[in-house]
């Protein structure tokens, strides 16, 4: 390349936010109740390792306020749950804070959402609860 030559330029490709519709959510709602209601997922437990990367990705696509703490409990959890030395206190203390937090956003929640957000808050607090004893 000689000096005449333009530099080459990186256009990155646009990535456009993903779009949830209000059916998706209360289906990933349901979906997450319903695995939870089978217990903790688990390094073993591909589908649950898949639905914390879904609600991890959902979640930041929202672009709503106060979602923060959420997505970082969430990255923490499967952390804990892929890596073979997590203690079960650890755990459990990442699943009472994810539920903790869901309840908060339950009360704020419209279209609906704020019923089965707060199950789905205190299913994970409870669940913390039973791993942490």
């Amino acid at each position: 390349m000689d000096s005449l030559t333009p530099t080459p330029t990186h256009h990155p490709e646009f990535q456009a936010p993903l779009d949830v519709t209000d059916g998706q959510h209360s289906a990933l709602i349901d979906d997450t109740l319903a695995l939870l209601n089978d217990g903790v997922p688990s390094k073993e437990n591909e589908y649950g390792l898949r639905e914390i990367d879904r609600w991890t990705e959902v979640l930041r696509a929202t672009e709503k306020p106060g979602l923060a703490k959420i997505i970082q409990a969430l990255v923490t959890l499967r952390e804990q749950l892929t890596d073979g030395n997590s203690e079960a206190h650890d755990v459990a203390e990442s699943l009472a804070t994810l539920g903790a937090e869901t309840s908060k956003v339950a009360d704020e929640a419209t279209a609906g959402y704020g019923p089965p957000l707060a199950q789905l808050g205190k299913l994970l607090i409870k669940m913390g609860s039973t791993l942490s004893r």
